[in-house]
């Protein structure tokens, strides 16, 4: 399910949040931006997995495994305010590239 969502420059921002459910989601751009996992319930008890500087050019991809029956969040960083397109997919998928271009 492709999405579009407006993100705001500066710390880390929310786009996906999941509990005790798996996903996957691929990110293209903004280049520049970063894009993480974040699992756990807060700042003290939580933990960054899969952090990825994104390009521009090639998709990178996400996955939310087990370990979110803890809580888990997709987010990014962005260097300027800007609209974030992702594609994402729910539940336990193996699916290696989004499934169509954007």
């Amino acid at each position: 399910m492709l999405r579009t969502k407006f993100v705001k420059a500066g710390d880390w921002r929310t786009l996906e949040s999941f509990w005790n459910s798996k996903a996957t989601a691929f990110f293209k751009a903004p280049e520049g931006a970063k894009v993480k996992i974040r699992y756990g319930d807060g700042w003290i008890f939580g933990y960054d997995r899969q952090k990825q500087t994104l390009d521009g050019e090639t998709y990178k991809k996400l996955t939310v495994g087990n370990w979110s029956i803890v809580y888990a969040r997709i987010q990014i960083s962005v260097l300027r305010d800007t609209n974030v397109s992702y594609d994402i997919y729910p539940g336990s998928v193996s699916v290696m590239s989004p499934s169509a271009p954007f």
